[in-house]
């Protein structure tokens, strides 16, 4: 419905003539009553059949067969100076007749109405609890991350105080790199500039730009970053930041209320709120090749939020925003499956990178690799496996001749067509373990036991 009304009253858009007629009624002047007897009769008035008007009025109202009839209708037997006249009025429209109010006259009439007022109905007014607003740690000089916990005993905020809470601790991130540029989302760490996103949002930038909430850019160092658990720490050159205030993950229970806050699709909107649930927690997927234990949330993520906060009813940062389904498992449109690395993940990750700039422990080959398109396989006869493009001087692998140009079409026995399948299998194993990779060269395939050596080591 789009508010509008249509009319079924016709009008006659025709020029009044002088032909004794009332104009757009057909009704005669001078003999008003010609048309309920009939035309015709020269000007004479119509005869007065009182007797027979008189009893048919009395067989209609009588007559139980009228029944429904006389429900909807109104029967009245007027009298007036031409004679008996039977008037049927429908009961269920209104009465227009002077001096008699109706539904759209009663403000000129001066009959009171009972205004129609938005809102609830008397008695549902909420739930009346206190909204208090917990109030963010101070930023100690070390920039280590505080978990706040024990204070969601408190009352909640509403959408309103959290997101006035949690906006100045919220930064729009520009990644520039050799392609192109990527955008995403950061969350104030410390007052004096560290802050925290995904690992993918600066994976390969040659200069990193952040936009704080009150409109100062700043140049970005990397601090350090992780691919595992795609999170990285950065540094800006600022003072007097509002740090967030992190929350306990673990304390967060399925059907939480919880809101996420970034630049969903870009800058130009940056700043948006969405809001939702906990739908699931502990939630283990596998994404390009590793596995990672994730906040699942309903609230809406797009490209661009990732990096950004993912805040509990207390205004505490409980998640750091990383993907939605359809980004990673399909090409169809997928609706309300976000994901969140849990701060308790976060927190020994983000410690460890601003101690060393990486994470130690974490298995690598130490090469680096594509998967064979089918059109190249099949022209120069190779087999499925992962094309070697470069191989780490530093690793075991360089010292047991793995070269350029090597295709590795199996660990452990294990056939990999790509890097993800790759290093599904290699995480599987720590820094210090061996595998045995099969390996295609120049038409001969043989097995090669190499040593995973530590990520950072690359």
């Amino acid at each position: 419905m789009d508010g509008s009304y249509e009319s079924f009253d016709e009008q006659d858009n025709g020029t009044e003539q002088n032909t004794g007629m009332e104009p757009n009624t057909g009704l005669n002047r001078e003999y008003p009553y010609q048309d309920f007897y009939g035309a015709g009769g020269g000007g004479r008035r119509p005869k007065k059949h009182h007797t027979w008007i008189l009893v048919l009025a009395v067989l209609l109202i009588a007559a139980g067969a009228v029944g429904p009839f006389v429900s909807r209708y109104r029967v009245e037997l007027r009298q007036t100076d031409a004679g008996y006249f039977l008037e049927v009025r429908d009961r269920t429209a209104p009465d227009l007749r002077p001096g008699m109010n109706h539904p759209a006259e009663g403000a000129q009439s001066g009959t009171s109405q009972t205004s129609q007022q938005s809102g609830p109905p008397a008695g549902a007014t909420g739930t009346g609890a206190t909204l208090n607003v917990v109030s963010a740690p101070s930023s100690s000089a070390s920039a280590e991350t505080s978990v706040q916990t024990g204070t969601q005993t408190g009352s909640a905020l509403t959408l309103q105080e959290i997101y006035k809470k949690v906006i100045p601790s919220v930064v729009s991130i520009t990644a520039t790199t050799a392609s192109g540029s990527a955008s995403g989302t950061g969350i104030v760490m410390s007052a004096d500039g560290y802050l925290i996103t995904n690992d993918h949002v600066i994976s390969g930038a040659v200069s990193i730009q952040v936009l704080t909430s009150d409109n100062k850019t700043y140049a970005a160092a990397l601090v350090g970053s992780d691919e595992t658990s795609d999170l990285a720490v950065l540094k800006i050159d600022a003072s007097g930041l509002t740090p967030a205030e992190f929350g306990d993950s673990d304390q967060m229970e399925v059907g939480d209320e919880v809101v996420a806050i970034g630049d969903p699709l870009g800058a130009e909107l940056r700043g948006t709120m969405t809001d939702g649930i906990i739908s699931a927690i502990n939630r283990d997927l596998s994404v390009e090749g590793r596995s990672m234990t994730l906040i699942q949330t309903n609230a809406a993520l797009n490209n661009g939020n990732s990096g950004g906060p993912l805040i509990n009813a207390y205004g505490q940062v409980i998640g750091i925003n990383t993907m939605k389904m359809s980004s990673y498992y399909t090409t169809a449109t997928v609706e309300g499956l976000g994901f969140a690395i849990p701060i308790s993940t976060a927190k020994p990750i983000v410690d460890e990178l601003i101690a060393k700039g990486y994470v130690s422990g974490r298995p690598a080959i130490g090469i680096s690799g594509e998967s064979l398109p089918r059109a190249v396989q099949v022209y120069y006869r190779l087999p499925n496996g992962i094309y070697v493009n470069s191989v780490s001087e530093k690793s075991d692998a360089y010292a047991k001749g793995i070269t350029a140009g090597d295709i590795i079409i199996a660990v452990n026995g294990t056939a990999v067509n790509s890097m993800d399948e790759l290093n599904t299998v290699k995480n599987q194993f720590s820094a210090g373990d061996s595998v045995t990779l099969t390996v295609y060269r120049s038409g001969q395939t043989f097995d090669v036991e190499v040593k995973l050596m530590d990520q950072a080591g690359q």
